[in-house]
């Protein structure tokens, strides 16, 4: 499978500024991963410009070209309620739109314009800057190309938490106990997240410990906590899907069956935004309890 990556001003600078000081090809893929690059796609772009700094010519290109191992994926009965309405506990939630391959939906609904406002205010005072980690040092650092704010709640923590926790895993159809606690992000005005899947890939030694704990996640759900005059879609582009954030709307997708088979057609990201800011509250779930760190 083959899928275009979007190749902002601020990841090629950096790729270009680690390969001239230095750094090696497999430290850029591994700073990469780190900051949830899908591997293939963090080789893929590394590659490119070490075969154009060999060749002794630029990489002009705004997007590249990678190809994706695509193993067959068997997909089973959806975790998410059929109809066109969802019970949510304490409210019903509107299907706007499903998609089988990755099971996918479009919901509206799933938070009201109040409580959106008031987990925005919540959150605000507690986010921290992303950082990346610096392939040389290895110390954690803020990037240009990673501009996002975020914070964590934990299970429940507040009333307004737990109302959201517990209307969210009825949604999921998961146990409350197997969800991640719910993390809430600002983007601001170019603010972007590269192509990535939200399933734990076995392979990365670092996803060891938490699959060992909790099981691998499953689905994920993104609530859009504003609304965002221009950019800031969720794209999947192995379906050449975009979901444009609505304030109280939300995308769900699966990625994992019961055979422990993960769904490469998931690879999704969030596209720059253009005008104004984005905030988006997010949960996994797990196969089994989850158990932090």
């Amino acid at each position: 499978m083959t899928t275009h990556i979007r190749l902002s001003t601020e990841l090629r600078s950096w790729l270009t500024h680690n390969l001239q000081r230095g750094c090696l090809a497999s430290d850029l893929v591994n700073s990469m991963v780190s900051q949830n690059f899908e591997p293939q796609i963090a080789r893929g772009l590394v590659n490119a410009f070490v075969n154009a700094r060999a060749a002794g010519v630029a990489l002009l290109e705004d997007s590249i070209s990678i190809e994706l191992d695509d193993d067959e994926f068997l997909y089973e009965t959806p975790r998410l309620a059929r109809g066109n309405v969802l019970d949510a506990g304490d409210r019903q939630v509107d299907v706007l739109s499903r998609v089988e391959q990755p099971v996918l939906a479009v919901l509206g609904g799933v938070l009201s314009h109040e409580e959106c406002a008031e987990l925005i205010e919540l959150a605000r005072p507690r986010l921290a800057r992303s950082t990346v980690v610096d392939p040389l040092t290895g110390v954690n650092a803020s990037a240009d190309y990673r501009n996002s704010e975020g914070t964590f709640f934990r299970l429940e923590e507040t009333s307004l938490i737990c109302r959201l926790d517990r209307r969210i895993s009825r949604l999921m159809n998961a146990p409350l106990e197997n969800g991640e606690g719910l993390q809430v992000l600002r983007y601001g005005p170019g603010g972007h997240s590269a192509p990535h899947f939200d399933f734990l890939l076995p392979s990365n030694t670092t996803n060891e410990a938490s699959l060992a704990r909790s099981g691998q996640r499953m689905s994920t759900l993104i609530v859009y906590l504003n609304d965002v005059p221009q950019g800031g879609e969720t794209a999947f582009p192995a379906i050449g899907l975009s979901v444009s954030p609505r304030r109280g709307n939300a995308v769900y997708f699966e990625y994992a069956n019961s055979r422990q088979q993960l769904d490469g057609k998931s690879l999704h990201a969030g596209a720059p935004v253009i005008e104004g800011e984005k905030w988006v509250l997010t949960k996994w779930m797990r196969t089994r309890r989850f158990v932090p760190a």
